[in-house]
């Protein structure tokens, strides 16, 4: 089942009846698009309820941006984009058919980066998906992360982050997935995008579905 929720984020609801699991999920550089309601879509067929949050909204696309990288770069955790994502994750959690206790999060691209960073910052995640996401500054907020199923492209300016990602995790104990793939390119998840590896995209995704089976769902990994 599909519902729309107050502004210009989107809802998709599994069939069954809740309280289901969540996915919070980010948009790439382009905005909430029709890419990233067919992965809301996507996950609520396979149990969850998945929102998608436009981090633009009827804001200058280009303005918000810049505000995000900047916060970034300064290592601000709370930094534009942020605080809203913190407000959907309360949105979704208080949804008649979702369990808040088990809820995670997904981005691609800029919205990658900005998983890793909410990641840090907030609690209340069970486990994140970042798609071609770099790492976030300070360092040591890393070690802060929650669990973290990560994809890159071989030929991408943000693949050190699997590196450092899996440095800092691995010094905590912190559960994490973090995989590499040769020959995929940035975006290589989306379907609509030119840069589109369907290997790659396959195999992510059913790594996320693994690992947000254990760290979400609270079940046992599922056989491929």
């Amino acid at each position: 089942m599909r519902s729309e929720l107050p502004g210009t984020s989107y809802l998709a609801l599994p069939q069954e009846e809740g309280p289901c699991p969540g996915v919070v999920v980010i948009h790439e550089a382009a905005g909430l698009n029709d890419n990233i309601r067919d992965i809301c879509r996507r996950f609520a067929a396979e149990g969850y309820a998945a929102l998608g949050v436009d981090l633009f909204g009827n804001r200058n696309r280009v303005v918000c941006m810049a505000r995000m990288f900047v916060g970034a770069m300064a290592g601000n955790l709370e930094h534009y984009g942020v605080p809203a994502l913190k407000t959907a994750l309360g949105q979704l959690a208080d949804h008649s058919a979702v369990d808040g206790d088990r809820i995670g999060a997904i981005g691609f691209c800029l919205g990658g980066s900005i998983v890793l960073t909410w990641g840090c910052a907030d609690d209340r995640l069970s486990a994140v998906a970042p798609f071609y996401g770099a790492a976030p500054r300070p360092r040591e907020a890393i070690r802060r992360l929650c669990p973290v199923v990560g994809s890159w492209a071989e030929r991408d300016l943000t693949t050190k982050a699997a590196r450092i990602l899996d440095t800092e995790l691995a010094a905590v104990g912190t559960a994490h997935d973090l995989k590499v793939y040769p020959g995929a390119k940035h975006s290589f998840f989306n379907d609509q995008w030119r840069n589109y590896h369907p290997a790659a995209a396959a195999d992510s995704w059913q790594r996320v579905l693994r690992f947000f089976a254990e760290h979400v769902k609270g079940g046992s990994p599922e056989p491929d």
